[in-house]
């Protein structure tokens, strides 16, 4: 051979060597995952009618992706704090006006197949590549993905994303309309006319356009990230983990793969499970042909004598974790993960004398629901933290909660909420994104962009074992038939009022359902909260879920009336509270504090800034006039807790008709009036302290109804008996007692016993009740004591003496110890530390004469700061300790 053809002969070998390296690396490649989220900036779009009275905002300026207008305007400092003072008036125009956003970035690989994912634009978004139009956007709540392979640049791809103004874009065709569909809320600042407002027509957060707890700031934003995905083989699109079968023995599960392949082509599926104690195996192997485009390969497995998850207080919540790998013989193509618990659940409905049940079962046990409902976290979504999230649902666990309601006016709650519920074994009811007025379902386009939106949602959402139930609106059939505006409607216009209940049966009825039956995995769907699954009565305590308002709302009963409704489960009720005064004191000065103050009334949303004069009816009820500010804030946290504590209660001596207790709310979406427990900052109000005392798994119920009957039920609520003692106090309030009995007791499992029940007189004999107290302690085996204490009279008509509070704080190890004594009765009872961070073991107390309480304080606070700050508020006044 010839040095030149030696040479040669080498070189292709060479070459060969390399290509076939290069080869065996491009097919062990995996989809490479970009996520475009760097030199992002903003501004008002050229052409703006708003653009001569906000010129700031016209040149660009650097933005936050994912990420909202309002809160990019915010951090350029180019508008003030939309939670801090009273600027919601002075920021509508940001709702109608349009914004353009930017940046560039490079894509080096080449990929068979790029697609860009854009997980969340909020809302009528227009999208650019490089000059060219990729698509419109006109649903806040689904995913896009777009090919772009042959129009990526490998540097200074530049992508433009304009959002449109809901407000403005909607309004000429809804004002056109002949006969308006009713909306929710009328905005107050004349950004759209009250009778032809636009947010049932796009599919966007019902709560931007403003509630009657939060602000109406109408934004707008690439809410979720944007990314970059390529590839040369395959895609792993989604790993559903279908539960066919679960129970003590063995689980049955199907992981359905669903694959998008560049090409024809035989591949080899590997299915690996990470057992809850950490143990990794091969749980599946399969060789299978895949064609170009989508696949669906099912891959079932067994799993004997599995770690079962259960809700709060009824079991732990192990998590399997299950991996999918696509190989082409050398090495992993596409790989993808989920988690899940393995329960078997479903939505009992069991005809009796009176109607149905509704309640949920869970690996066979019947389950009491108790909880709360959750609304949106913040009014800029992206800005909600794990952390944030973390410290609610924690709290709700703390309670003793089980079950959370995820409200339909705010947006499908997020992965992290979601691994949150299946750690901490919270029940989650999801609505779709329906939180009240009627959308136009009639039309075709709209339905068809909801079902879409549904689909996303559902595939996303389905593996988590805390999701419960699939529900498909808010209160808008009961809206639409008790209201006014179905039956003014059809006085009106009979062909126009049948079409749009006709589009809503369409919808809800049979649209939404299928994609659940289709795409849930099992999980039930319900038609609308309240409702009995669109029969033709809907809230009725014979059937379905109830939402009780004539508490509060019209015509603003005393709590006592929550005592004449037993509803099979109920889904909404409700009292308003401030927050506690470090919150309030973040969004107002001292001097912009009182009742009727600008700033005050624009942080409280019901009757449009007027629900003081409400909540001061409830604090007038039980307390009568407070002296000032400080005074009506506790006077209203003590008449929430005590009116939801007394429906709650009622709620769960009533099991097994009820079975199911979600007052509302949870949390808030900002700093200010509202019927949540736990307030924006996550700081607790008295009804959270009251939750875990009436959501205790083993309690007594003390009811005393308005005609002077208390009714006493012991509650059980763990799968096993329970035995212990019920103890009965007469005593005046300065400790005196006048009668006693002890009781040994045993509690039957998953039970509400109703032990006895007495008239005033039965109870009092002779004793004067405007200074007489009975105490009903219920100390069981293994449980914590539960305590109900009954009133003969409005705290108003109370003789009350002074308390007689003795205090004294000290060092305890790494925190704090606070012993507590009151020398007379003391009600409602208030522990505050100001500003100072201090996390208090128990509040919103009754301390009985003469009876110590040790309470343990977390704090970094020092003790001289923590002794300083402290105050004890009771019915009294206020007192400072030191």
């Amino acid at each position: 051979m010839s040095t030149h053809l030696y040479w040669r002969s080498l070189a292709a070998l060479l070459l060969g060597l390399c290509l076939t390296v290069v080869a065996a690396v491009a097919s062990a490649a995996t989809p490479v995952r970009t996520v475009i989220g760097d030199s992002w900036s903003f501004r008002l779009l050229p052409g703006n009618t708003q653009l001569a009275a906000h010129p700031e905002a016209l040149p660009w300026h650097s933005a936050k992706v994912p990420g909202t207008v309002h809160s990019d305007l915010f951090a350029r400092k180019l508008i003030p704090d939309p939670y801090v003072g009273a600027p919601e008036a002075g920021l509508q125009w940001i709702g109608l006006a349009d914004w353009e956003y930017r940046t560039h970035f490079d894509a080096l690989k080449q990929a068979a197949r790029s697609d860009l994912v854009f997980e969340g634009l909020d809302t009528f978004a227009e999208v650019w590549l490089n000059g060219e139009k990729l698509f419109d956007a006109d649903n806040t709540f689904r995913t896009w993905r777009i090919p772009v392979q042959g129009r990526l640049r490998a540097k200074g791809n530049e992508l433009r994303v304009i959002l449109r103004s809901p407000i403005t874009r909607l309004l000429p065709a809804v004002r056109a309309m002949p006969r308006k569909l009713a909306g929710n809320y009328p905005s107050p600042f004349g950004d759209e006319p009250p009778d032809a407002m636009t947010g049932n027509f796009v599919r966007k957060p019902g709560y931007h356009y403003g509630w009657d707890w939060g602000p109406r700031y109408v934004t707008a934003g690439i809410w979720k990230p944007v990314v970059l995905e390529s590839w040369d083989a395959a895609r792993i699109d989604n790993l559903q983990l279908r539960q066919d079968h679960v129970n003590e023995a063995r689980a049955d599960i199907a992981a359905v793969v669903s694959v998008d392949a560049v090409r024809d082509g035989a591949f080899q599926l590997r299915l690996w499970q990470t057992a809850p104690g950490g143990k990794r195996s091969l749980a599946a192997l399969r060789r299978v042909g895949l064609r170009a485009g989508g696949n669906r390969i099912e891959l079932p497995l067994r799993i004997d004598r599995p770690q079962r998850w259960f809700p709060n207080g009824y079991g732990a919540q192990p998590l399997y974790r299950f991996e999918v790998e696509v190989s082409d013989g050398k090495a992993a193509i596409a790989k993808a993960s989920a988690r899940t618990g393995l329960r078997s659940i479903a939505l009992r409905r069991e005809p009796d004398d009176k109607g149905r049940s509704f309640y949920f079962e869970v690996n066979g046990i019947p389950v009491f629901a108790k909880g709360a409902n959750s609304i949106p976290f913040d009014m800029f979504q992206p800005r909600v933290s794990k952390g944030q999230l973390r410290r609610v649902l924690q709290s709700a666990r703390d309670a003793n909660m089980n079950f959370l309601r995820s409200w339909g006016g705010g947006y499908y709650e997020s992965e992290d909420f979601f691994d949150l519920a299946d750690e901490l074994g919270l029940m989650v009811w999801q609505d779709f994104m329906f939180g009240g007025g009627m959308p136009p379902a009639y039309d075709d386009t709209f339905r068809a962009n909801v079902l879409a939106e549904a689909r996303d949602n559902v595939r996303r959402l389905r593996n988590h074992p805390s999701l419960a139930l699939w529900c498909g609106n808010n209160e808008e059939e009961i809206a639409w038939k008790y209201w006014g505006p179905g039956k003014e409607m059809m006085a009106a216009d009979p062909a126009f009022a049948s079409k749009v209940w006709n589009g809503y049966v369409q919808l809800f009825g049979t649209g939404l359902r299928k994609v659940v039956a289709e795409e849930g995995g099992g999980i039930a769907y319900w038609a609308s909260s309240p409702s009995d699954d669109l029969a033709e009565v809907a809230n009725t305590p014979a059937s379905g879920d109830m939402h009780y308002w004539e508490v509060w709302g019209n015509p603003a009963h005393p709590p006592s009336k929550y005592l004449e409704i037993t509803p099979r489960f109920m889904s909404e009720y409700g009292l308003q509270a401030w927050p506690v005064q470090r919150t309030i004191d973040a969004f107002a000065s001292r001097g912009e504090q009182g009742i009727a103050s600008p700033v005050i009334e624009a942080h409280q949303k019901f009757l449009a800034g007027k629900g003081n004069e409400r909540l001061m009816k409830y604090v007038n009820y039980e307390f009568g006039e407070p002296k000032d500010f400080a005074s009506f804030v506790y006077l209203g946290q003590a008449a929430q807790a005590e009116g939801i504590e007394l429906a709650a209660l009622h709620h769960r001596a009533s099991r097994p008709y009820t079975m199911g207790t979600l007052y509302w709310q949870l949390n808030d979406v900002w700093p200010g009036a509202s019927w949540s427990s736990v307030d924006w900052f996550g700081r607790w109000k008295a009804l959270h302290f009251h939750a875990r005392r009436f959501y205790a798994p083993v309690a007594v119920a003390a009811l005393r109804s308005a005609e002077g009957r208390t009714s006493i039920s012991l509650l059980n609520d763990r799968t096993h008996a329970v035995r212990g003692e019920l103890r009965l106090r007469l005593m005046t309030l300065d400790g005196t007692p006048l009668r006693e009995e002890r009781k040994p007791v045993e509690l039957a499992p998953l039970s509400a016993t109703k032990l006895a029940s007495y008239t005033d007189l039965e109870l009092l004999g002779d004793a004067d009740p405007a200074s007489t107290v009975a105490v009903f302690d219920l100390q069981a085996e293994g449980e914590p004591a539960s305590r109900r204490v009954v009133y003969f009279k409005a705290a108003k008509d109370m003789g009350w003496p002074d308390p007689g509070l003795k205090a004294e704080l000290r060092r305890d190890g790494s925190g704090f110890t606070l012993e507590l004594r009151a020398a007379n009765l003391t009600r409602a009872l208030w522990i505050d530390f100001g500003d100072a961070d201090a996390e208090i073991a128990d509040n919103a107390m009754t301390l009985l004469p003469g009876e110590p309480v040790a309470l343990h304080i977390a704090s970094k606070a020092s003790l001289p700061a923590l002794r300083k700050s402290l105050r004890l508020r009771s019915l009294a006044g206020e007192v400072r300790v030191y």
